[in-house]
């Protein structure tokens, strides 16, 4: 029997899961890959009693797990992109000027020597020297709660020097290796970095902007942008200017970041005009993408872990062995 208590928990902690669902939906291209995503993340949740492709296509409904390991391992989505996002909803739900930033590392024990990265090595997910995939996370830590912000595959030197082999399995060329502590030295930065844009906003720069009609009327937001390219120089083969556009909800303060290229100099009521309409791409569900480039290396699931739940993210792979 559920209790009223149990039914306001779950109901909040639904519309929290939806909410950072849609936030991060534009970061994959296609209708079916972005139902993919979600039906990959409740599976995650799910209480079942081993979480592999197998496992979590089932509970989806799928016949097989051709779905969700293409998912992981050949479809083209921004992991960037959802990293950034997933680190702006905790940081807003969970933000705190105590809040630590956590490191380490966790490894996914595997057989065979095709997955990205896999060779023995220790690892703390055993104990011990075992054939295993390692990567380094990072998790934001506050009073009221913790979750994985970032993540990084470490490639060992047997792979970095062994070009064909990270080539056979779409490592970009231009990865070179990496010790961990140099690793988790980067995720540090580009946290601390992301914080420190928002400091860099005077109140007087944020503005009232409509970013176009909607069924309600204007939707008006708060909108600032800051210069990223700060000396304003840029390499001959990247002239104009870069920008973080920020869009600030009203009513609940919610966050949203827009990374926009100028070749000239643009008034912010133009950037605001272009991100309003950014949402008619959604309306379009068949729609076909040119090729491009495969995703870098760095287990993909890690991305799609911490947006079940703020506070219950860990900084772990699930197993992926057995039949996936």
């Amino acid at each position: 029997m559920v209790t009223a208590g149990h039914s306001v928990d779950s109901a909040r902690w639904q519309t929290g899961l939806d909410e950072l669902l849609g936030r991060v939906a534009g970061r994959f291209g296609r209708v079916e890959l972005r139902r993919r995503a979600r039906a990959f993340v409740r599976g995650l949740l799910a209480d079942l009693p081993r979480k592999n492709c197998w496992t979590i296509a089932e509970h989806a409904g799928d016949a097989n797990p051709d779905g969700m390991q293409h998912l992981l391992a050949r479809a083209v989505w921004d992991h960037d992109a959802v990293r950034d996002d997933v680190r702006g909803y905790v940081v807003e739900h969970l933000g705190d000027p105590e809040a630590v930033l956590v490191v380490d590392e966790t490894g996914d024990l595997k057989k065979g020597t095709s997955t990205v990265g896999v060779q023995r090595q220790y690892t703390g997910t055993a104990g011990r020297i075992e054939n295993a995939q390692v990567a380094v996370y990072l998790v934001y830590t506050a009073a009221a709660g913790h979750a994985v912000i970032d993540r990084d595959l470490y490639l060992p030197r047997s792979w970095i020097d062994d070009p064909a082999r990270c080539q056979a399995v779409g490592v970009p060329d231009q990865v070179g290796f990496a010790t961990k502590p140099a690793l988790a030295q980067a995720m540090v930065c580009r946290a601390l970095d992301a914080d420190a844009l928002l400091k860099r906003v005077p109140a007087r720069a944020w503005q009232q902007v409509s970013c176009g009609k909607g069924a309600k009327g204007h939707r008006l937001y708060d909108w600032a942008f800051i210069r990223l390219d700060h000396d304003g120089s840029a390499p001959d083969d990247q002239a104009g200017q870069r920008w973080l556009l920020i869009r600030r909800n009203q009513r609940t303060g919610q966050l949203a970041f827009y990374r926009c290229w100028t070749p000239r100099p643009t008034p912010l009521a133009t950037l605001v005009k272009v991100a309003g309409v950014r949402w008619t791409v959604e309306e379009l569900p068949d729609r076909q993408g040119p090729g491009r480039p495969g995703p870098a290396p760095g287990p993909p699931l890690a991305l799609l872990v911490p947006l079940g739940h703020a506070g219950d993210a860990r900084p772990r792979l699930p197993g992926r062995g057995g039949r996936d």
